[in-house]
């Protein structure tokens, strides 16, 4: 896949999967940000139409700001390298991250 396409790919509906793009200023480095949570079930959910006593509006997890692990667009196969998962906010990992990278002469 293209760069450019893996660009508009992780980009589109960043409402829904919370993926962001960051390039450093101190290093110059771009960093691609996908929001991980495997804690939330598969489930349907909504409102109970008493008429017809069947689901509609189903809300589900149409809207959380993160993607499943398995459905992560940031993979060895799509060209990404240093992949890693970290708890905290990713800013904070940036940061960390550039101050090695300055550390060692990068």
């Amino acid at each position: 896949m293209k760069r450019q396409d893996l660009i508009k790919r992780f980009l589109t509906g960043t409402d829904k999967t919370g993926r962001f793009i960051v390039s450093s200023k101190i290093t110059g480095i771009t960093y691609f940000v996908e929001p991980i949570d495997n804690g939330k079930p598969d489930k349907l959910w909504g409102d109970i139409d008493p008429a017809t006593n069947k689901l509609t509006g189903d809300y589900g997890n149409k809207s959380i700001g993160a993607v499943k692990e398995k459905n992560s667009l940031i993979t060895k196969e799509l060209g990404f390298l240093n992949i890693s998962t970290f708890k905290g906010s990713p800013f904070g990992e940036i940061d960390r991250r550039d101050k090695i990278y300055t550390a060692q002469g990068r």
